[in-house]
């Protein structure tokens, strides 16, 4: 039976009647104070409009400055306790190519741990023109310091002055060079850097995020930093900044000992390999082009300084450790958060999330957090419900839902509501309070810096301000008093203006207006959109599911340059800064900096302009947020989800990808997505599910709601015109959410104890396989993908496919043990390494690494309930019949927690020893069953539980999978003393 699919046995005149009847529903059923009024001044798409500039790695009248500029001379070099300082000092006449240039620099290089090297160039301040250049303070992005005087490093550090200043940073132990700017000018203006490294042919390299490419980074790409409500666009820059990258160099070595490095794209699969990692974090918050090209990385800021940190690994894993130990590692997320949650753009009112709560229960799939999009606000405005949400009703409700073990998280949008002076009625105290105040952004000459987002005309939080975190803190703890809300969904962050510039300056009396679009699900915005693969002569979803991928590709496509012949260049006048339009244009999607967001002229607290600052907007709220939370809920873990972020921001919060679209392309970059954030320090990551924008289908949905139960973040979400797209519309969706979701929450004890490790030492959650295993063949692949060490994720990511291609590393060597899931059988040496997997719609293949110890819960509708249920341990042996694995468990909640409870499983010599630290935290649910996979032979009669026999009648053994299960032990899982199981 199919609950719901308009595509499925419907023509294109049917389908059609779907779509209209749905959208007008959805645009019928707004809440009346969500709906314009046919008086409401529109604002018009001029105030939109901003100077058409072109980007400066495409203008073909750009000045490149390596051509122009002098560069620099180092003198005065000393030596000091952890490294050295010099002057550099311009080394001829200034180029003034981008800005004016800084005639006088300071170099200071420090060896602030083993594992990190720090290098700084800023201006000494000797020139009046220098006063304006931003040093990032430590109290907006962590600035470590040395912390062992007598460290030693396996970093060098070495510099030149021929023919110009340049460095090159090499690894003492092999004599590899990471770092070179040799052959390259250092440029350093007033609004303009430059520094430039050589890198190895064919490089592989990873991070420097946010982007929605694949993993592995191309050679012939820019990737550009400035936060942008962009949606997901491929190749451009979205709406976080992480300057952060990772080098994976592949190594062989002859009976002699002698290194050769890979170069080729097309690596031997017979020779053994060594992987050597490291890292280079750029601390600099500015607008930015980092250019990748064949040879070279290069650096490209309009402002700030040089803030290097080096970190040599040799492992992905040390390197990651060592990157976020600098930025802050992540936060420990409470257990809950890691159920799954269900969000739309069009949920009305109370009675209709409860309607959605009620069929995930009839239908007995796991529901743990319902969430709201910015239909629940009043005229769109924070901390504000319509009457659709009215308190008392959700009062009731929220009552309702937390009994059942469920949560509820609102979304919170970035900008405030300015009310209209003329109009009583207008009043906003959420406003008031944060005007008496001084927590909002204000013009140069000190008047308020009035945008425009969803309400209308609108301020923006100064968190620079004394007064921002403290009000920011009070409206959330006024708030929650009204609705009990248990977490923050932070939006809009970047921070996005529907104008340029103060547009509502002089406007407020029209407030509130309409954004200068149509918004989805208004009559001049209904778009009769079919999900890709439709087409009028496939009448099926099954037969139209085989068009390819491309044949619906403007979703995803990067947009074009503007075919105008006039664009705005600015020229640098000596000792003055353009903010606004700086003479250098990064290849920012939105074009000039002042469209779609704040203008950078936008003044901060103390005179600072948003220009220095506009990539931390959004880091900036999320930890205002957490501390707001921490009052809301004092003595808990922060739940926060944020979509623009930087550097360190995974300390505070999670990130969700963004709007994405339902198209299998966007299914797929998912995968690199997840795996970036994880390298980025933010483990807490999921996209949303089936798509965000257009319509979903039974088939890309029933595949995407399995993929994404294997990341730690799991949400459905879409927008407002879409169908609904709720698991429980379809029923092949149905049976397919169930199938992962009862893998996902059996693991969720895993799961958590990954999040743990990440928050202790900066360990990875979801891995590429080229971090576990040391094969260049690995290096690009991003289609596969690790959840933790253990398991194995393969899922089908085109459509109308019923196998999938992938690999089991090290199977064919012989290293590696893989065993199915869902049978426990080992796979079988395949002839090649990519091999074709079985995958029916409805399966998604999942395979558990040998050498694993799981400890497992079972499966129930929310995680209060899994949590209660007794555990199973699952082993799955290596090729010597040995395993290991860990457990944390504590509240799920505290941010000290008083009690908690670690396990650590060794299995060897036929035995699984389970040695149990007890920290004070008590779990009282049963040891259900021991199973164990690659077990060669068993003699039942010899099976022990703690030195005595557990009896035949409790042990089964099949000796055709080489499984064994234990059962019958009718103690606690973990007691005091702890327990060994032979076989």
């Amino acid at each position: 039976m199919v609950l719901y699919s308009p595509w499925k046995a419907l023509g294109l005149v049917s389908g059609l009647c779907v779509a209209i009847a749905q959208s007008q529903s959805t645009l019928a059923s707004n809440s009346p104070s969500n709906t314009p009024s046919p008086t409401q001044f529109t604002i018009p798409s001029s105030a939109y409009a901003a100077p058409t500039v072109l980007p400066n790695i495409v203008d073909p009248q750009a000045v490149d400055p390596q051509k122009v500029c002098p560069g620099y001379i180092a003198s005065n070099v000393k030596n000091t306790l952890n490294g050295l300082t010099a002057s550099l000092s311009l080394a001829g006449e200034a180029c003034n190519v981008y800005g004016t240039d800084i005639s006088s620099l300071k170099l200071s290089v420090e060896y602030q741990a083993a594992d990190r090297l720090h290098v700084e160039i800023v201006p000494t301040y000797l020139d009046v023109s220098n006063a304006t250049q931003y040093l990032i303070p430590s109290g907006l992005v962590a600035r470590p310091q040395v912390e062992n005087r007598n460290a030693s490093s396996d970093l060098q550090f070495s510099w030149t002055n021929k023919p110009s200043f340049a460095f090159t940073v090499t690894r003492k132990s092999t004599g590899d060079v990471l770092f070179s700017t040799e052959g390259k000018k250092l440029v350093f203006e007033n609004q303009f850097l430059e520094i430039s490294s050589s890198l190895p042919e064919n490089y592989n390299l990873y991070g420097l995020g946010e982007s929605v490419r694949p993993f592995r980074q191309g050679n012939n790409y820019t990737q550009t930093f400035y936060a942008a409500d962009a949606g997901d666009t491929v190749d451009y820059n979205s709406y976080g900044t992480h300057p952060f990258y990772l080098e994976t160099r592949y190594f062989t070595q002859d009976a002699d000992g002698k290194r050769t490095l890979l170069t080729s794209e097309n690596p031997s699969p017979d020779a053994n390999y060594t992987a050597v990692s490291h890292g280079v974090y750029l601390r600099n918050a500015h607008g930015q082009d980092v250019l990748l090209r064949p040879d070279s990385i290069t650096w490209r800021t309009i402002g700030g300084s040089i803030d290097l940190y080096f970190f040599p690994g040799p492992s992905q894993a040390e390197v990651t450790r060592s990157y976020q130990k600098v930025i802050g590692l992540p936060a420990f997320q409470q257990y809950w958060t890691l159920g799954f949650h269900q969000c739309r753009w069009g949920y009305t009112s109370w009675k209709e999330l409860d309607d959605v709560v009620k069929g995930y229960t009839d239908f007995q799939i796991p529901l743990e957090a319902i969430w709201t999009d910015i239909d629940y606000l009043n005229r769109y405005r924070d901390f504000e419900n319509t009457p659709g949400f009215d308190y008392q009703t959700g009062k009731d409700f929220l009552q309702q839902l937390h009994n059942g073990g469920r949560h509820y998280v609102p979304i919170i949008d970035s900008a405030i509501y300015i009310p209209n002076p003329s109009n009583p009625d207008d009043a906003y105290p959420t406003f008031e309070r944060g005007n008496d105040t001084g927590s909002f952004l204000r013009n140069p000459d000190g008047s308020l810096y009035i945008g425009a987002v969803w309400p209308g005309y609108t301020v923006f939080p100064d968190w620079l301000s004394q007064g921002a975190e403290g009000w920011w803190a009070n409206e959330m703890i006024e708030y929650y008093k009204k609705v009990a809300y248990d977490g923050a969904w932070i939006d809009m962050s970047e921070i996005s203006s529907f104008c340029t510039g103060s547009c509502g300056s002089g406007n407020l009396t029209l407030n509130p207006v309409h954004p200068p679009f149509a918004l989805p699900g208004e009559p001049q915005n209904l778009v009769l959109e079919y999900p890709e693969g439709f087409s009028a002569t496939n009448a099926s979803e099954a037969a139209s599911a085989s068009s390819a991928i491309a044949s619906s590709s403007s979703a995803y496509a990067a947009p074009t340059t503007s075919s105008a012949t006039s664009y705005l260049r600015t020229s640098p006048t000596p000792g003055v800064r353009n903010a606004t339009y700086p003479p250098y244009n990064i290849n920012n999607i939105q074009g000039a900096l002042p469209a779609k967001a704040i203008s950078p002229d936008a003044t901060h607290a103390e005179g600072t302009l948003e220009y220095e600052i506009h990539n931390l907007w959004g880091h900036s709220i999320l930890h205002a947020t957490h501390k707001a939370l921490s009052q809301v809920f004092p003595g808990k873990r922060p739940f926060i989800i944020g979509r623009s972020t930087f550097s360190g921001s995974g300390a505070v919060a999670g990130h969700w990808g963004g709007d994405n679209y339902s198209k299998w392309a966007y299914m797929y970059f998912s995968i690199p997505q997840g795996l970036q954030m994880s390298l980025l320090g933010i483990p807490m990551f999921g996209v949303d599910t089936c798509g965000f924008s257009g319509n979903t289908d039974m088939e890309l949905c029933s595949r995407w709601m399995q993929l994404s139960a294997f990341f730690p973040f799991y949400r459905n979400h879409n927008t407002l015109s879409s169908i609904p797209q709720e698991a429980y519309r379809w029923a092949e969706v149905i049976d397919s959410s169930k199938t992962a979701m009862t893998v996902r929450y059996q693991l969720l004890p895993y799961i958590y104890t990954l999040l743990y490790h990440a928050h202790q030492q900066g360990d990875t959650v979801l891995r590429a396989l080229a971090w576990e295993f040391p094969d260049p063949l690995l290096a690009s692949a991003d289609r596969q993908f690790l959840l933790g060490p253990s398991i194995l994720v393969t899922p089908v990511l085109e459509p109308g496919s019923t196998t999938v291609n992938g690999v089991f590393p090290g199977l064919i060597q012989g290293t590696e043990t893989w065993y199915d899931w869902y049978n426990g059988s080992a796979v079988p040496v395949p002839a090649q390494a990519n091999t074709t997997i079985d995958a029916p719609l409805g399966h998604i293949p999942v395979y558990v690494r040998g050498g694993s110890v799981l400890p497992l819960q079972q499966p129930a509708l929310t995680t209060r309930e899994a949590r209660q249920t007794p555990w199973d341990i699952l082993v799955a042996l290596d090729k010597n019949g040995e395993a290991n694995g860990d457990l944390y468990l504590d509240d799920g909640v505290s941010v000290e927690p008083t009690s908690t409870l670690t396990v650590d499983f060794v299995v060897k010599n036929r035995s699984l020893q389970a040695s149990i630290t007890q920290g004070g935290w008590t779990d009282g649910n049963a040891l259900q069953n021991v199973t164990v996979w690659g077990v060669s032979d068993v003699n039942t009669a010899q099976v022990k539980f703690n030195g005595r026999p557990v009896g035949a009648k409790n042990v089964q053994f099949d000796e055709k999978r080489g499984t064994l299960v234990v059962t019958g032990f009718n103690v606690g899982a973990w007691t005091a003393s702890g327990w060994k199981l032979e076989w």
